[in-house]
């Protein structure tokens, strides 16, 4: 199905899109040549390939999980405006 000047003004007016009517032949080219690709890719042969969530062999590695910094809440809640019970309280901001 090839798209032509009134597919790309229906689909512009239904996507509230404005779209003069000398810019509808160069996009519905260019729609044109994106679904010849997309032809293209359909006709590889891809029976023999696995299906892959990363196209290079690479793993992430990860970091050991450890506490690198010093508990100081027994230095600092004495300093805040308002606390309770080891928490800081702070104003309400939504009702």
């Amino acid at each position: 199905m090839a798209i032509d000047s009134k597919v790309v003004a229906r689909a512009a007016h239904l996507a509230r899109l404005r779209v003069d009517d000398s810019e509808t032949a160069e996009l519905s080219a260019r729609l044109n040549d994106i679904l010849g690709m997309v032809d293209q890719l359909q006709q590889a042969d891809v029976d023999q390939v696995e299906p892959l969530a990363h196209p290079l062999e690479v793993s992430q590695p990860l970091r050991y999980d450890r506490v690198t910094e010093p508990d100081v809440r027994d230095k600092v809640l004495p300093l805040a405006p308002a606390s309770e019970d080891g928490c800081f309280l702070v104003p309400r901001v939504i009702e």
